[in-house]
């Protein structure tokens, strides 16, 4: 191994062992790692690098999907969302579980973050299902892993993430597509497990509603549903692009926001606008300097090293998807999932399209297993938000938690190796060349 990847790689280690945030950590290494290189300017280089890194036209959409999620978050979207999803699912056994599932993946792909699904959709939707019977640590388990599921329904931001480290060759909007069906084959995973543990455990079941009641709530739940139609239908329609889609999407939560529900006041929006400038100051910084800790290992050829060392250990591709599988679980353990798509994407895909997965499925594999890496500690940031919202501990969650990361392992894999589960929409779509 060259100096200056030892260099990044030790240097990279002991500042994540000291708890120092990611992104000063990549930032740190990537400084040393160049005075390591001894032929640049290394203060220079890497502000550089992270100014170029960040400056994509792509990458607007991320601010403004942001501020949308937020402006969804604060006007009573979830509890619509809540009500329409127990008319469908809330009557059978465990139903309340059900719903919360349900709920998470369709305000995650208003939304487009996990974490907001945690928060809006676990602090309405824990409450009640406590008060019905149901376990507290089961409830934050539910919440939990159902909410990442809109990082799979699009839109997400983390996929737009993953189209700029691919230099642009996967397309947003075909990313967009392939995320469907991995997304609610997800749900569904977690909907078998949560009913399994209803009918073991015996929990309840949910209200059950008139004709007149259940339609009533469809059409309160209408307009928020009705953002991803706008935004994914006008992406297909040629009617605006991705970044473009952002800014309608902006527009149409901030109608629904402030002038439809009127749960947001206009002496709110400041707050609001605040709250999205400092998560989009973080997604930016972690982007900026992943990119030019990316650009040190591009320039010392660690790809195309790694890449001939697991081309060399086995030529079987089952094993090789597995392997890639188990790293990138690993990763997610302890990398947010920003830095982890930009920094492990061009590591991998050279890999995988040797063995003939196509980028598009490498992105769905790639975003499931950081997904499931949201979940679990130390860094997992759902599942210590969870925790916190749900107000339970970690070390109880974990022991409720096992069987729902198996769900969701079980359907990585399936998706690992049934590539026509991310393929079929975008290849009828005519995304795929």
């Amino acid at each position: 191994m060259d100096l200056p990847i030892l260099v990044l790689v030790i240097s990279f280690i002991i500042l994540l062992l000291l708890n120092v945030p990611v992104a000063f950590c990549m930032g740190i290494s990537t400084v040393l790692a160049f005075l390591a290189m001894g032929d640049l300017p290394a203060f220079v280089a890497v502000a550089h690098k992270i100014a170029t890194g960040i400056d994509s036209f792509a990458l607007l959409a991320i601010p403004f999907f942001v501020l949308s999620g937020v402006l969804m978050g604060h006007g009573g979207i979830a509890r619509r969302l809540i009500d329409f999803a127990n008319v469908l699912v809330g009557r059978f056994r465990g139903g309340l579980s059900f719903v919360n599932v349900l709920t998470c993946m369709l305000f995650g792909a208003i939304s487009g973050s996990a974490t907001a699904a945690v928060s809006g959709v676990g602090g309405f939707m824990v409450p009640i299902m406590n008060k019905m019977g149901y376990d507290r640590d089961f409830n934050a388990s539910v919440t939990i892993t159902a909410a990442t599921t809109g990082l799979l329904i699009p839109p997400s931001n983390v996929m737009i993430v993953y189209s700029l480290a691919t230099g642009g060759f996967v397309s947003i909007a075909a990313i967009f597509m392939a995320g469907f069906f991995p997304g609610f084959l997800m749900g569904l995973s977690l909907i078998f497990v949560s009913g399994v543990i209803s009918i073991i455990r015996n929990y309840g079941k949910g209200e059950s509603f008139a004709l007149k009641e259940g339609i009533l709530r469809f059409f309160r739940a209408v307009p928020p549903l009705l953002m991803v139609i706008i935004v994914i239908g006008g992406i297909l329609m040629g009617w605006f692009t991705p970044t473009e889609a952002s800014a309608v999407a902006v527009l149409y939560s901030f109608f629904l926001a402030v002038v439809v529900y009127r749960e947001v006041k206009i002496k709110d929006i400041p707050k609001i606008l605040l709250q999205c400038g400092v998560t989009t100051s973080v997604v930016f910084i972690l982007i900026g300097t992943s990119m030019a800790m990316s650009w040190v290992m591009a320039s010392e050829n660690v790809p195309q090293d790694i890449s001939a060392a697991l081309l060399s250990t086995t030529s079987n591709k089952v094993l090789l998807l597995l392997m890639i599988n188990a790293i990138l679980l690993a990763v997610g353990t302890f990398m947010d999932m920003t830095p982890a798509i930009l920094i492990f994407t061009p590591i991998f895909l050279p890999i995988v399209e040797k063995l003939g997965v196509h980028p598009l499925h490498f992105g769905i594999i790639i975003i499931m297993n950081l997904c499931i890496g949201l979940c679990t500690p130390p860094v997992g940031t759902c599942l210590f938000l969870g925790c916190g919202v749900v107000q339970t501990t970690v070390t109880k969650v974990m022991r409720h938690i096992l069987p729902f990361f198996v769900a969701m392992v079980v359907t990585l894999l399936i998706c690992t190796f049934v590539p026509e589960i991310s393929m079929w929409l975008p290849d009828k779509l005519g995304f795929v060349k």
